[in-house]
């Protein structure tokens, strides 16, 4: 059976074609047009590079901050329910995950059989997610891939205590016009994300596997500084953009 997973986040859409446990296509297409146009772009794509016809799809799901969007879904899941079934999917031993993508960071515990037991998402602003960390890379006249690298390229632990984007991105600028290279800042940057996350985290309970997904599971400084704040080993997908539209699928084959 064919179902279509469609994770409409705050920066992309990311569409997932599943036909049983085989996946027949994934796209993501930028939100930088109207929505309802962009997720029917990225549909459209999805089931031509699929090479099925809309007809055979059985089953929709939608999800994400802009599911609703979506026209005509069989069902409309939350992410936090997504992001668990993709998740124990492809980590069947998973019990915490943390998702973090452009505007918004969670935790989510769950049990062995992929229920939800708790979860917590983060209600300060930007300055937890990975919309703060492309602004900072801007800031520092750098893309998005080489401030990744600058993390490594420094030791230097300055924090960045502010707790609201606005007044985060004030400590950025004096950083920038004080002798803290590009390297400080994205290290610094990153931990302090890293360090938020994990309090996140705490609040639902840390408890092995981990399992990282989102788009800023793709930074492998920010990576590498949860690690260290949560002091065990976390679990990347493949493919960490696509778990919630996967789990979405997921859910049609199990509902169609």
């Amino acid at each position: 059976m064919v179902s279509v997973g469609i994770d409409v986040g705050t920066g992309s859409i990311k569409v997932l074609v599943l036909d049983g446990d085989r996946i027949l296509s994934k796209v993501k297409q930028i939100s930088d047009v109207e929505e309802e146009i962009a997720i029917r772009t990225a549909l459209d794509t999805a089931v031509s590079e699929a090479k099925i016809s809309k007809d055979s799809i059985k089953f929709v799901t939608a999800t994400g901050a802009g599911g609703k969007n979506v026209s005509n879904p069989q069902e409309i899941v939350t992410d936090i329910t997504s992001a668990v079934k993709g998740s124990c999917h492809l980590f069947p031993a998973a019990r915490t995950i943390i998702d973090v993508g452009s505007e918004q960071s969670r935790a989510v515990k769950c049990d062995g059989q992929g229920n939800v037991k708790d979860f917590a998402t983060n209600e300060k602003c930007a300055a937890g997610a990975g919309a703060f960390i492309e602004a900072m890379a801007r800031a520092v006249g750098t893309d998005f891939d080489q401030f990744i690298k600058l993390y490594f390229e420094s030791g230097k632990e300055i924090p960045i205590n502010a707790q609201c984007a606005v007044f985060a991105e004030s400590e950025v600028v004096s950083l920038i016009n004080s002798d803290a290279t590009a390297a400080d800042i994205s290290r610094a940057i990153n931990h302090s994300i890293a360090e938020r996350v994990s309090s996140l985290t705490r609040r639902v309970g840390v408890e092995e596997k981990i399992v990282l997904i989102g788009g800023v599971a793709l930074n492998t400084g920010f990576v590498n500084s949860l690690k260290q704040f949560l002091k065990t080993e976390i679990l990347l997908p493949d493919d960490p953009l696509f778990v919630n539209a996967l789990g979405a699928a997921l859910i049609g084959q199990e509902r169609g």
